[in-house]
């Protein structure tokens, strides 16, 4: 059995939109049939994108399974000879058995036309929605800002389409003015029933001056549907392209007015870890935050989610839909107060030389190397030790011993007080008194500017790490974050 993945355009004006009605001819339905009668099986394809009646597309998505053994890329030309003329396969080509086109992560495009001028255009009637009344492209542009990023789209949502989940992220909302010609041009993640052409009518009549472009806030904040404008007629909406992330996403992160968080997934290739930290969050919304966020993590291949809460929401052992949290490790600031007599330092077995360009591949392998088993250890990649290296006062240093390369060391000396980012040292070098000579290095180091204070932070259950640093004089102060973790079975 093969899957095979199509690109699509359509003109949906004869058609009571993508999925098979009873009552009506469809997309899916002329799809099935024909790909049924090419290939002599029974054909079900599955939509990425299920347009509404009227609506068009030039790049909606589906796929279908079959035994055939014609050449995927084949296929599409083969199909177009038993389409209609309003519908068209723009490509074929196989795709994993178990690649689904609305379980990827991708980025939607769509694109609203609204025909503004006294008189419409007969050619125009079935592509674009006729607006007689002057629109005030700028400020509806204005408007279009508020609905840029992460939010609650419930009031841009009709209601009998409503999903349990209606948060979504607009990546972008651009209007332009071609002639009499106003297009409104939206990007994100996914969108809720109905909720490009609420945005478009809400935006017409910001446009016509009915509403301030400053009141999409208060719409948003309502998460009422009739709080925001009528719903756009369906002629005026086209499908432009729907776009697959061909790399998972590093971080992703998100601020609005009800919450600030940043999922961490560069772990997930290789250790299946993924790290949420929640800045701020409205109780209302947290529950709803940790689940959508947990899962899609999970959804992105994670196997141990870590999430430290700073909003103080979470709950230890509840439920939050398929995921329960756990208590897994607090990371505590540490410090001292420096002996003025410890200074200078003076060498010991340990050589300290400057982490050069050409070594920063080397250091990100040894930090992951070391912090690899440690709970919640999350790995470095090069681009943030070079930023690291512009930073003012940071200093990165390989740790040489008996002239092999034993460990590494990361500190910053302020006003008043020294940080030591990273310290560690590789197993076969422990207990050989490196990691003692990496901190009074930095106390002498800080000594040196008249800056008393060292600190670092350190996990709870890096047990030898803790006992050297107390050994040194190190005290626990605060508990900076408490971590929790959940696992997928």
């Amino acid at each position: 059995m093969r899957r095979i993945k199509l690109v699509l355009a359509y003109d949906g004006t004869n058609y009571c939109g993508w999925q098979f009605q009873s009552n009506g001819v469809t997309i899916e339905q002329v799809l099935n049939e024909a790909l049924t009668a090419l290939l002599g099986e029974p054909v079900a394809v599955l939509g990425a994108s299920r347009t509404d009646s009227g609506v068009h597309a030039l790049g909606n998505v589906a796929v279908f399974d079959t035994e055939s053994r014609m050449a995927a890329d084949k296929i599409c030309l083969a199909l177009n000879q038993r389409l209609p003329d309003d519908i068209r396969a723009l490509s074929s080509e196989e795709v994993a058995p178990d690649w689904h086109p609305r379980k990827q992560n991708s980025v939607k495009t769509y694109e609203y036309r609204i025909l503004n001028r006294k008189v419409s255009i007969p050619t125009q009637r079935l592509y674009a929605y006729f607006c007689y009344f002057p629109l005030d492209v700028e400020k509806m542009r204005l408007a279009a800002e508020y609905l840029v990023g992460e939010h609650d789209f419930r009031s841009f949502c009709s209601p009998r389409g409503q999903s349990e989940e209606t948060v979504r992220t607009v990546y972008s909302l651009d209007i332009c003015r071609e002639g009499d010609m106003i297009v409104i041009r939206v990007s994100g993640n996914g969108f809720l029933y109905n909720m490009v052409r609420i945005m478009a009518g809400t935006l017409m009549k910001i446009g016509m001056g009915v509403y301030p472009p400053e009141h999409i806030e208060e719409i948003l904040d309502a998460r009422d549907r009739k709080a925001a404008g009528p719903t756009a007629p369906a002629k005026g909406l086209t499908l432009m392209e729907i776009r697959y992330e061909k790399e998972l996403r590093e971080r992703i992160s998100a601020c609005s007015r009800d919450w600030s968080y940043e999922l961490i997934q560069r772990e997930i290739p290789f250790k299946k870890k993924a790290y949420l930290i929640i800045e701020r969050c409205e109780e209302r919304d947290f529950d709803r935050l940790l689940m959508r966020v947990t899962h899609q993590a999970m959804r992105n291949g994670a196997r141990e989610v870590f999430v430290s809460d700073r909003s103080s929401g979470i709950m230890e052992g509840k439920s939050y839909g398929y995921y329960v949290f756990h208590h897994d490790y607090d990371i505590i600031r540490m410090a001292k107060t420096a002996d003025a007599s410890s200074a200078p330092y003076v060498p010991g077995n340990v050589l300290f030389e400057k982490l050069t360009e050409e070594e920063i591949p080397l250091y990100c392998g040894l930090v992951n190397r070391v912090f690899c088993d440690v709970p919640g250890s999350a790995s470095l990649v090069p681009e943030q030790v070079e930023s690291w290296m512009r930073e003012k006062g940071r200093t990165l240093l390989l740790l040489r011993l008996k002239n092999e390369t034993a460990g590494f060391l990361d500190f910053s000396v302020g006003e008043e007080e020294a940080e030591i980012h990273y310290v560690g040292i590789l197993p076969d070098f422990r207990r050989k008194g490196a990691g003692g000579e990496a901190l009074r290095y930095v106390e002498s180091a800080a000594a040196a500017q008249d800056v008393r204070r060292v600190s670092l932070l350190a996990a709870s259950t890096n047990l030898p790490a803790g006992k050297l640093y107390e050994r040194a004089g190190f005290q626990a102060e605060e508990t900076v974050s408490r971590w929790y973790k959940t696992t997928w079975d």
